[in-house]
Order: C-alpha cells, then structure tokens, then sequence
C-alpha cells in the first residue's frame, strides 16, 4: 500500500486537484499539503494556512450558534419558527420548530432545492446576488416556496431551513449573524481565520472558488451570494477545522451532552449510505461525524473520528476537487 503523501500526490496530480489535504491524530499533523493554485491568473498558489470557502461545511456552524442560545434559553428545540418569524415568510407551516430546521425535516420549500437537479455551472440566484449581504436581505429568496410535505415527515436536506435558523438566531439575540458565529463559534474554538468573507472583497490568503463554464475556467463570484449566511458561505483553513472538531468535542462550544444530542441520529439517508442529527453528516455505522460542502467553485469534506481522534479534511477552490482526495483517505485511514 503506498504511504499516505505518495497516494495523496497521485490522486492530485490524476485529477488536477487544487486545494489543501490535511490529516491530523491527537491535535498533531500527520499530513498536510496544497496543491494547486489559490488565484489562476496571478498563478498565486495555494498554501496550507490559505482560506477557502467551506459551502455546506457551515451548517455544522450554524447549529452550535443555535443550540448556544438554546443552552441559553433564547430559544428551545420546541420553539416554533414562527413564533420568531412573525409576519415573514408565510409559506413556512405554523408548527415548523427548531428542532424540525436542524434536522433537515422541516419540509418548508428551498430557495436552492437539492432536488431540482441543478448542474453547478446554473446561474441559481434569483435577485442580483450582490443584494445578499446580510440575513434580513435574504427574505427575498427565502419567500414564496410552498411546502414540500408536513413537518416532522421525513428528512430532506434544506438550504432555506438554515437561513431561517439564522434569521432566527440573529433575531433573538440582536447580534449580526456573522458576529453570533465569530462569538460563539470560532472565539472558544480558536479559530482565527474563519470568517463570512465578501467574494467581492477577499483579503489576501484567500482562494478564489472557479468552475468550468463553456470550456474556460471562470470563477464563483456570480453563481453565489456575496456574503454567505446559516446554510452555508463561510471561509475557514485546514488547521481552523481541526480546532473545530477538538473544541466541539472538548465542549468548547457547547456542552458535551448537546454535542452527544447533535450528534445522535434523527434520519438514516439510505441514498447517500449516512445518517444525520443535527446540523452534522454521521457515518452510516460508526461513531465518525462529518461536514461537507458543495456548490459553484467550492468543494470541501471533513471526518472527525471522536474513538480514535483522528480527523482528516479537505478543502479544494474547485466544485468538484475534494471528493477523489476525501475517498484516498477514507480507503486509506478507515473513517
């Protein structure tokens, strides 16, 4: 078997990864590396502390945002959306509570459905995305879709679902929905250099996210949101994520026995072999919690294993880059 940098140079160079690989046991580095580059036309190239957009990977972000408050009685799993929502966004069912919208079962209709078989390259957003700077503005998005099936039914993975547990939680607890992450999130985690980025304003150590549109290589600024929000759109490192998972199961963040709920399975999703709780991917059989992101120029995957304390993470600038290297590691190491 080859060892674990030979392979991880392999899969990069078959597949033209860019991006950055890490793996890490007990809090110290195994492996790490970039590949590629973060900006094509400055041929800047990526390097392990580069910032990347995570997608999805923010979901796992925003429920520790939401439970923090719950810990906090601002809001209980009970509480319903609407009791927050009041007049906005009249589409989401009555009895839709929070419990339901971290759990992917709330059945309220998506601004970005899953289901609708979208290729990465659309253009999706349906006001000009520069108009999606902060949560109250993504109303606009967020409105008019009618439910797909009653609360509590079955699991459905939901976009919408997070923006609204976001509005929610910036409602609540008067604070911006950035700041509310930035505080309750990445300060007690230790994560320094993650932050809901502008894509029209990125600093430096930061990739820009590109995708292949008629036979060039464009990038993501048009296809998403300018500033992200609870479903997905923050920045992070590799290292950034690795703290992440210690200080989530550390407590850090919230209390070992939220993390235990979180982490407990609501719905099994037999189409994609996993589980899921509560704003986290779970293994189909195992203890192994995962984030995963995927959306215009942006690919990323993290496992954090809490038996053996091993966690393995890759971020990459393309749409499609992270899942050869994430599957190299998963045969490899067993998570």
């Amino acid at each position: 078997m080859p060892t674990l940098p030979d392979a991880m140079d392999a899969i990069a160079e078959q597949h033209g990864f860019a991006g950055v690989v890490s793996v890490d046991r007990d809090g110290q580095i195994e492996f790490v590396k970039a590949y590629g580059f973060a900006h094509r036309g400055y041929r800047i190239p990526n390097t392990v502390d580069t910032r990347f957009g995570i997608a999805s990977g923010t979901k796992g972000m925003t429920a520790l945002t939401v439970v923090s408050l719950i810990e906090q009685d601002a809001l209980g799993l009970s509480t319903t959306a609407r009791s927050v929502l009041g007049e906005d966004l009249p589409l989401i069912g009555d009895d839709v509570t929070i419990e339901h919208l971290l759990a992917h079962r709330s059945g309220i209709g998506d601004y970005v459905d899953e289901e609708a078989g979208y290729e990465v390259t659309d253009y999706v957003m349906s006001v000009p995305v520069h108009e999606l700077a902060t949560t109250e503005q993504y109303l606009a998005v967020l409105d008019g879709h009618p439910a797909k099936f009653p609360a509590g039914e079955r699991f459905c993975y939901c976009n919408s679902g997070y923006v609204v547990l976001a509005l929610i939680a910036e409602r609540v607890s008067g604070v911006p929905f950035p700041d509310l992450v930035r505080q309750r999130v990445c300060a007690p985690a230790g994560m320094r250099d993650t932050e809901f980025l502008r894509s029209d304003e990125l600093p430096g150590r930061t990739a820009v996210g590109y995708l292949p549109i008629e036979g060039v290589s464009r990038t993501n600024v048009l296809h998403l949101p300018v500033r992200g929000s609870g479903d997905g759109g923050i920045y992070s490192t590799a290292a950034d994520i690795s703290s992440f998972w210690r200080a989530v199961f550390a407590g850090a963040i919230v209390s070992g026995e939220w993390v235990a709920d979180m982490t407990r399975p609501r719905s099994d999703v037999p189409q994609q072999s996993r589980r899921y709780g509560l704003g986290f991917w779970l293994h189909g059989s195992r203890d192994a919690v995962s984030l995963v992101g995927s959306d215009a120029g942006v690919s990323f995957r993290t496992v954090h294993d809490p038996s053996s304390n091993l966690t393995h993470t890759v971020i990459s600038n393309t749409s499609d880059g992270a899942w050869p290297m994430t599957q190299g590691l998963d045969e490899l190491l067993g998570i």
